[in-house]
């Protein structure tokens, strides 16, 4: 297949590019606005491959993703591009709204125009997988039941509305136009490659360089960790065995508190990097806790049985593994690291992290 994948400069849609071009035989075209978040540098590992090409184009610029579309005639879209940090999200809405909701339905449009012109043994083949978060089922009670694929949304974030809102809006197309699409939500990502607003390479980097470590409140957010190696390799069983019009919950089967994540970090650093910036004892001590942002999720949990059960997919690696893995990679790469300006992030409120 010839894939489009939209986003593929961003932490998530750099791994699944990465992916295909290593181990299939697909071609990939990658459309990314390169926002602050994507970075091109996260695929040279592959850029110069004969399989993979790139557009510098904005999901919202409907004109340009037609002349994208009929240049390189894609059998199947992967659509990763949006907006995806909740505190950016809480602070100013506006892009979340434009990205996440407008530019997912220019993208439908596009892309349905495009497949009704196909010729039908084509037509048959295309694919259009649209690329959630479980945070559009909202909090889960300390005990309660992991959200599975017919749990009820509730969003609680600016983010998470529009991310819910783009679902519907894909679930919609299908229903109404009988176009073939394919869904999957999925849990906290981590792995290389991540901008570092995220937790786990925030932790990473301020703890390399001797900075605090913000905690929200006491810490005991819950989330499941899901390494995005293992994230890409899901994607793609969905794309490729996916049943039309089903939505695949995808998670690591790994739930932590924040601060218990944070803990590991700063074990794993304690190894790993025992040149500690001057006056530091342990990298704990620059644990800080700062007062919890509005709205927050306490638990997120995901049943992923059911993509597990239909299509064999299973997570390979543990939260020990991945962790052990991404912060190697972030100590073996200060090049990427220089390359994202670190600085363009502040935390909370214009304060450095």
């Amino acid at each position: 297949m010839k894939i489009l994948v939209t986003g593929g400069a961003g932490f998530i849609g750099s791994a699944v590019v990465r992916q295909l071009i290593g181990v299939t035989d697909h071609d990939v075209v990658n459309v990314d606005k390169l926002t602050y978040a994507g970075n091109l540098a996260s695929l040279e590992a592959i850029q110069d491959d004969a399989r993979y090409g790139f557009e510098q184009v904005d999901i919202c610029d409907r004109n340009s993703l037609v002349q994208v579309f009929a240049r390189h005639q894609p059998d199947a879209v992967m659509h990763l591009a949006a907006e995806s940090h909740v505190d950016r999200s809480i602070k100013g809405a506006a892009a979340f709204i434009e990205t996440n909701i407008v530019g997912t339905y220019n993208l439908l449009e596009v892309a349905r125009s495009y497949y009704e012109g196909l010729p039908k043994a084509r037509a048959n083949r295309f694919r259009f997988l649209h690329v959630s978060t479980d945070e559009v089922y909202g909090d889960i009670e300390e005990n309660g039941a992991p959200s599975d694929e017919h749990s009820v949304y509730a969003p609680s974030s600016p983010y998470s509305a529009s991310k819910a809102s783009a679902d519907h809006l894909v679930r919609a197309w299908y229903r109404t136009y009988g176009f073939p699409v394919l869904l999957t939500n999925c849990s906290n990502n981590y792995g290389p490659c991540q901008f570092p607003e995220k937790l786990i390479p925030l932790v990473i980097l301020n703890g390399l360089a001797g900075k605090s470590l913000p905690v929200y409140g006491a810490g005991n957010q819950v989330r499941d960790w899901l390494f995005v190696e293992d994230h890409a390799r899901a994607l793609l069983s969905v794309l490729e065995m996916g049943q039309v019009g089903e939505t695949y919950n995808i998670g690591g089967n790994c739930e932590k508190q924040n601060l218990e994540v944070i803990h590991a970090i700063c074990d794993l650093l304690e190894v790993q990097a025992p040149g500690k910036p001057a006056g530091l004892g342990r990298y704990r001590d620059l644990i800080t806790h700062v007062p919890d942002r509005p709205g927050h999720d306490v638990r997120y949990a995901i049943d992923c049985s059911k993509i597990s059960r239909e299509l064999g997919w299973v997570p390979q690696e543990t939260f020990r593994s991945g962790l052990l893995k991404t912060v190697s990679w972030y100590l073996s790469n200060r090049d990427w690291i220089r390359s994202i300006g670190h600085g363009l992030y502040r935390f909370p409120e214009g304060k450095s992290p």
